[in-house]
């Protein structure tokens, strides 16, 4: 049981940034994913994904092929976006930022399942995720101009538990934060793979990976992954 690329290679005209690529992301296991600028990181967690089709090789999580969904997700895998503001509506309320997952998944069910009580439980189980990643009840009211990256970046990691994904991958998640907030979610993230949820970090920050991660691959030297912190789960960067 894995989410697994292989020989995956994505191109966009004439030119090649995934060549081959092979990746495999186990449940309950940090995998750190680096290389420089253009070397495909983000264009390989859309595909991983399922937001952006491979124009060769295959992507199967937990054995089941993962198909491009127009820009959706399958609830098996998550995506956490290098810049919380722009994975966010402006609009919205931290609380409801959270709640996105939960909100979705109500318009699937019937129309008597959607009243007062889940309502209740929805506000329950944001405030339950709040508290895990730290934010107090006032930053729940919220907008996004109104708090810091970091705490945005929180919030943005509460939606992604909520929506209780086996795969999340990690593009740049703490590139835009000060080193407080970075350990923060690296703490939080790890603690989700402690949960048994596979986590991709992509980063171009070397440190944080080796401290991090239990293994890392570097997209400049195909085939070559090198080892992450060798304390594995609960290494703190």
């Amino acid at each position: 049981m894995s989410l697994v690329a292989e020989g995956v290679t994505c191109r966009y005209g004439q030119q090649t940034v995934l060549d081959g690529v092979d990746l495999t992301v186990e449940p309950g296991r940090v995998l750190g994913l680096t290389g420089p600028s253009g070397s495909g990181k983000s264009s390989l967690a859309r595909i991983l994904t399922g937001l952006r089709s491979p124009d060769s090789g295959t992507v199967l999580a937990d054995g089941r092929p993962v198909a491009a969904r127009r820009g959706r997700m399958s609830g098996d895998l998550g995506l956490l976006h290098q810049s919380p503001r722009a994975a966010t509506d402006p609009r919205m309320r931290l609380r409801g930022i959270i709640a996105q997952p939960l909100t979705a998944r109500a318009r699937g069910t019937s129309p008597g399942a959607r009243g007062a009580g889940r309502k209740a439980d929805e506000a329950r189980r944001v405030a339950e995720l709040a508290r895990r990643v730290g934010l107090t009840g006032d930053l729940l009211d919220r907008r996004p101009d109104q708090v810091s990256a970091g705490q945005l970046q929180r919030a943005c990691v509460a939606r992604a538990l909520a929506a209780a994904p086996r795969y999340l991958v990690c593009d740049e998640p703490t590139a835009m934060l000060d080193a407080a907030s970075t350990a923060t979610v690296a703490h939080l993230l790890t603690s989700l793979a402690e949960d048994g949820v596979g986590i991709l970090a992509i980063s171009h920050d070397h440190a944080l990976l080796a401290a991090w991660a239990h293994d890392v691959v570097d997209l400049s030297r195909p085939g070559a992954p090198r080892p992450g912190h060798p304390a594995g789960r609960g290494a703190s960067p």
